[in-house]
């Protein structure tokens, strides 16, 4: 475990101490320090504060030509000075944000072997099959809270970027620690290299994983399996995250091991948390009942398919039958309306599978099922055209649109064309975020339908309650919680989701609830103090600068 609070004659000396990113104070360190830890010469001569370093950040930060360069320039900060970074992130969030994350991280992770710099978390390839066990151990810190691991093999909507994909890890650990202030020398990003079939990939020679084709079938599952029992055993408290696994796997990996660790995927349960948030602050505006909802997908993959499940958890919640549930939810995948009469569809898509004819047209198909939401999560940009938008615009009121694949390269549409084709009408939210929308004299404010919303109080709540398992109900009080935080003035202006700038208190409200879910559904083997909101905030990380003297 890393000891933020050794003696002083128990820390690096001298020019080590400023190489560890968790120490490191830079040109903070007191001149009583400096003299302790064999620091004088070795910085200039005046003290500055966190505020001092922050306001020079910053001024770098807005020089930077392109957004790019501002990521590169964030992870550089960050693998020399965590506090600085996390000081910095945290406190302009919604500046930061979509840097260190959606949609800046596609590009990224795209050009990461192109930009990498130094190693951050832990790679374990396909070759070190036997060994796994070895490698989790040679992590330095032996207590972790969290673990966000991908086999990199569905990056957002940019598909198979291989090892390429540490990125995500790397950046929703970042999340983790900027909105709900999980220390981040307990968080470990995991990469698993299986291989890749980007081809792109294979011929770049500054690409940084393995060149071999994925492995399949048995050969995957074993892996897999070896590195679930190996980090279960290795980081017994840890929370498990798994992300941007690809369609073949990530479902089924997620009932394999759900209910045997303290494990989830994030694009399933959280995507399906923030959607069914947005749905639930709709009906603030719409005043419909979440059973009067008739929901088209446009993608029927694994996340889609999660909202869909967890919106029928949520009736049948309410006293409704999942038959009846489940004829809300219509799903549109590559070959079309996904009805009974089709042959060979997957186990998951045949609960959603409703008599009717077989169509391909989207605009054909609004106007036969009649959807009050439209929720694209295709990747395919551009797919909400204007006709499909007038048309959803035509048959309801207050149209639901929410455009959530990422990054903003693959949105099916902008806010801009969302606001302006329903006339102002749709509630919008996305993936990737927008600007405000001036139309017709007032101001839209475009809702982010970000997972950043969920899975940092859901992990900090597992992290306060030590559930055994992360049961779905989990994911319904943080949906829950999360709309009732939208202020009337927030949905005044069109936003469905609380403002970023919000997000700590958001995550704490959000870890509260999901914690008293936990100790109801006696889901936990600890006792909680009675006062969890004051013992919450005596654990959680804050960004501030320690005295070693």
């Amino acid at each position: 475990m890393f000891d933020y609070k050794r003696r002083i004659d128990e820390l690096p000396k001298g020019s080590q101490i400023l190489h560890e990113p968790l120490l490191n104070k830079g040109s903070a360190f007191s001149l009583k320090e400096r003299d302790a830890l064999n620091l004088n010469g070795l910085l200039p001569p005046r003290v500055l504060t966190i505020d001092d370093q922050k306001k020079r950040i910053m001024e770098n930060f807005n020089n930077k030509h392109d957004d790019l360069e501002k990521y590169i320039f964030l992870i550089a900060l960050q693998d020399r000075n965590e506090t600085l970074f996390y000081k910095t992130v945290t406190d302009e969030i919604e500046t930061m944000m979509p840097i260190i994350y959606t949609p800046v991280v596609g590009e990224a992770c795209q050009k990461y072997g192109h930009i990498f710099r130094r190693p951050r978390g832990l790679y374990i390839s396909k070759n070190d099959q036997g060994n796994i066990k070895n490698i989790l151990k040679n992590w330095p810190n032996k207590k972790v809270d969290v673990i966000v691991v991908t086999d990199g093999e569905r990056i957002l909507g940019l598909g198979d970027l291989g090892s390429n994909g540490m990125g995500i890890p790397v950046g929703k650990l970042s999340l983790y620690t900027a909105c709900a202030g999980i220390d981040p020398a307990r968080c470990l990003p995991i990469m698993l290299d299986v291989g890749t079939e980007n081809e792109n990939l294979k011929s770049d020679p500054l690409y940084i994983g393995l060149t071999d084709a994925r492995i399949r079938g048995d050969d995957y599952d074993n892996f897999i399996d070896e590195f679930m029992e190996e980090a279960g055993l290795t980081f017994p408290d840890a929370i498990i995250q798994f992300e941007d696994f690809g369609n073949r796997n990530a479902r089924r990996l997620l009932e394999k091991y759900k209910n045997d660790y303290r494990m989830f995927n994030d694009d399933i349960q959280g995507t399906a948390a923030v959607t069914l948030a947005g749905l639930l602050s709709s009906q603030r505006i719409t005043k419909k009942k979440l059973a009067e909802e008739k929901i088209l997908f446009y993608g029927a993959g694994t996340a889609g398919i999660g909202i869909a499940n967890l919106y029928t958890r949520a009736l049948v919640e309410k006293g409704y039958s999942e038959d009846v549930a489940r004829k809300r939810c219509w799903f549109i995948d590559s070959k079309g309306l996904v009805t009974r009469g089709r042959k060979n569809l997957s186990d998951d898509k045949i609960p959603f599978a409703h008599d009717h004819d077989a169509k391909e047209d989207l605009c054909e198909i609004i106007e036969s099922i009649r959807p009050t939401a439209l929720i694209g999560i295709s990747g395919q940009g551009q797919a909400f055209s204007r006709e499909v938008l007038e048309r959803m615009a035509e048959i309801n009121d207050r149209p639901i649109v929410f455009a959530l694949s990422n990054p903003t390269s693959v949105s099916e549409c902008t806010a801009q064309q969302a606001y302006k084709w329903t006339r102002g009408r749709c509630l919008f939210a996305s993936g990737s975020p927008f600007d405000p929308v001036a139309l017709e004299g007032k101001t839209f404010v475009p809702g982010q339908g970000n997972n950043a919303y969920i899975f940092p109080g859901v992990g900090l709540g597992i992290v306060l309650s030590r559930s055994n398992i992360i049961s779905d109900d989990l994911f319904l009080s943080a949906a829950d919680t999360l709309s009732s935080l939208v202020s009337d003035e927030e949905l005044s202006n069109g936003q469905l989701y609380p403002s970023l700038s919000d997000i700590r208190s958001v995550s704490k409200k959000i870890a509260i609830r999901v914690a008293k879910k936990v100790i109801a559904s006696g889901l936990t083997d600890i006792a909680l103090p009675k006062n969890l909101e004051k013992y919450l905030d005596s654990i959680i990380y804050n960004p501030e600068y320690r005295d070693y003297i």
